[in-house]
C-alpha cells in the first residue's frame, strides 16, 4: 500500500533496527524510579516534586504522541526519531544538573516526555504497520513491544550499577549520550505512509477526516478509556514500586530487581501477546489482561511483605505488562488501516499517559498526604476491573469505510 515506504527486501534490516530503537527510548525511561531517592536526597525534595517531574514527563509523552504521528505521517520515521533524540537527549543531560524543582519539571518532564513522544516504540510500530503484511503485524507488533521490555530488563540493573559506581548525575549523562545512536538506527525506517495508493478508492481520506471518524467509532473510543488504565498501572508501578518496597522493610537493590523481572517477564509477554493477538478475539484477550492484573495486585497487598512475594508479583505483571499494546495497536490497525496509524494510535496513546500522569503523581501526592501508598494501589485494582468490562464489547473489524474498499 506504500511506494514510499521501504522495500519489502529490507524487512529484516527495518525491524531490528526499530527493535534496537525501541530498546533505547524505553530503556532510559523506565530507570526513572532508580533516581527517586538519591535525587530528592540531594537536592533536598518532597517525593511529590519527584513524582510531579515524572508525572508531567508522562503527560508529555502522551500529548506529543498525536503531534508525533502526525509529524511523521507528513514527513517520515527518520526525521520523527531524530528531532526526538535531540529532545530526550537535551533532556537528560539538562536534568542532571537541575537544581530547583522547575528546572527538574522542564528537563525530567517536558523535554524527556516529548524526546520519548517522537523517538518511542509508537514510532516504530506505525514503521512496521506500513511495511509488513496485515497477517503479519500483530506478531512484528509483539516483537517491537518486546524489545521495549528488553530494553527495561537491560537498563534496570545497568542504572542501578551506574548509579552505584559514577553517581546519578553522571548516569543520566552517560544515557544523553546514548539518544545521538536513534537518528542512525531510524535511517532504515525512513519513509511514510503513501498517500497515492489510496487516492481515487473509497479508502481514501485526509487527517481530519481520519481523526473525525475515530472519534465517532465506539470501538476506538473504548479502545482510548482502556488504555488509560495501563497507563496508571505501568507507570504508578515504575516509580513508586522500588521505594514501596523500601518502604516495606526490605533491603533497596529489591526494587531494581523487580523492574529489572518485570522488563525480562514482558518480553515473553509482549511476544506471546503478538502471537496470541493473530490467533484469538484481541478485544477479549484484553479483558483478561486487565482483570489478571486485578488479581495480581489483590494478591500482592494481602501477602507478606517478602523477597519472594515482590519476585513473583514482578514476575506476573511483567507478563501482562506491556501485553496490552500489541492487541491495542492491532486492533487501531483492524479498524482504520495503516495510514495514519501513527496519528491514531497517538491519540489511543495519549489516554494511557493521562492515565501513567495520574498514577504518578497520586502516588506521590497521596503518600506525601497519607504516609501509604494503599490507596493507590486499590484504585489501580478498581480501573483494572473497569477496563477488564469496557474492552469486552469493542469489535474486531474494519470500519464500513474500508470494509467497502475490499
Amino acid at each position: 500500500m506504500s511506494a514510499s515506504a521501504p522495500a519489502r527486501a529490507n524487512i529484516p534490516l527495518i525491524i531490528i533496527c526499530g527493535c534496537a530503537i525501541a530498546l533505547l527510548s524505553f530503556g532510559p525511561r523506565s530507570t526513572m524510579g532508580m533516581f527517586f531517592q538519591p535525587m530528592t536526597e540531594a537536592r533536598d525534595w518532597s517525593r511529590e516534586i519527584f513524582s510531579l517531574a515524572i508525572a508531567i514527563q508522562n503527560l508529555m509523552w502522551g500529548i506529543g504522541q498525536p503531534v508525533a504521528g502526525m509529524f511523521a505521517d507528513r514527513f517520515g520515521t527518520w526525521k520523527t526519531i531524530a528531532l526526538g533524540a535531540v529532545f530526550y537527549g537535551s533532556g537528560l543531560w539538562l536534568m542532571a544538573d537541575a537544581t530547583s524543582p522547575v528546572a527538574l519539571h522542564m528537563t525530567g518532564g517536558v523535554l524527556i516526555g516529548l524526546g520519548i513522544a517522537f523517538s518511542s516504540f509508537s514510532m516504530v510500530l506505525a514503521a512496521f504497520a506500513r511495511t509488513v503484511t496485515p497477517e503479519k503485524r500483530s506478531l512484528a507488533f509483539g516483537v517491537g513491544t518486546a524489545s521495549g521490555s528488553l530494553g527495561q530488563f537491560l537498563f534496570a540493573p545497568l542504572g542501578a550499577g551506574l548509579i552505584s559506581e559514577i553517581g546519578w548525575h553522571n548516569t543520566l549523562l552517560a544515557f544523553s549520550g546514548l539518544m545521538a545512536l536513534l537518528p542512525l538506527l531510524a535511517i532504515a525506517l525512513r519513509g511514510k505512509p503513501d498517500a497515492a495508493a489510496y487516492a481515487g478508492t473509497s479508502a481514501d481520506q485526509n487527517l481530519k477526516q481520519a481523526i473525525a471518524e475515530a472519534f465517532k467509532t465506539r470501538g476506538y473510543l473504548l479502545l482510548t478509556l482502556g488504555f488509560f488504565v495501563c497507563g496508571f498501572h505501568v507507570a504508578f508501578i515504575t516509580v513508586h514500586l522500588p521505594p514501596y518496597i523500601s518502604d516495606l522493610g526490605l533491603d533497596a537493590r529489591w526494587g531494581g530487581y523487580a523492574i529489572a523481572l518485570i522488563g525480562l517477564c514482558n518480553i515473553v509477554g509482549s511476544l506471546a501477546s503478538g502471537y496470541i493477538g493473530t490467533r484469538h478475539s484481541k478485544p477479549h484477550f484484553l479483558s483478561l489482561i486487565y482483570f489478571a492484573r486485578a488479581v495480581a495486585i489483590t494478591l500482592f497487598l494481602m501477602a507478606p511483605a517478602s523477597p519472594a512475594s515482590v519476585l513473583i508479583f514482578s514476575a506476573a505483571m511483567g507478563f501482562l505488562w506491556l501485553s496490552t499494546v500489541p492487541p491495542t495497536s492491532g486492533l487501531v490497525a483492524v479498524m482504520f488501516g495503516p495510514r495514519y496509524m501513527a496519528t491514531l494510535f497517538g491519540f489511543v496513546f495519549l489516554s494511557h499517559q493521562i492515565g501513567s500522569f495520574l498514577g504518578v503523581w497520586l502516588g506521590g501526592k497521596l503518600y506525601d498526604e497519607l504516609g501509604s501508598y494503599d490507596a493507590v494501589w486499590w484504585l489501580g485494582i478498581a480501573l483494572g476491573l473497569l477496563a477488564a468490562i469496557v474492552h469486552w464489547p469493542i469489535r474486531e473489524q474494519p470500519v464500513a469505510r474500508l470494509a467497502a474498499a475490499e
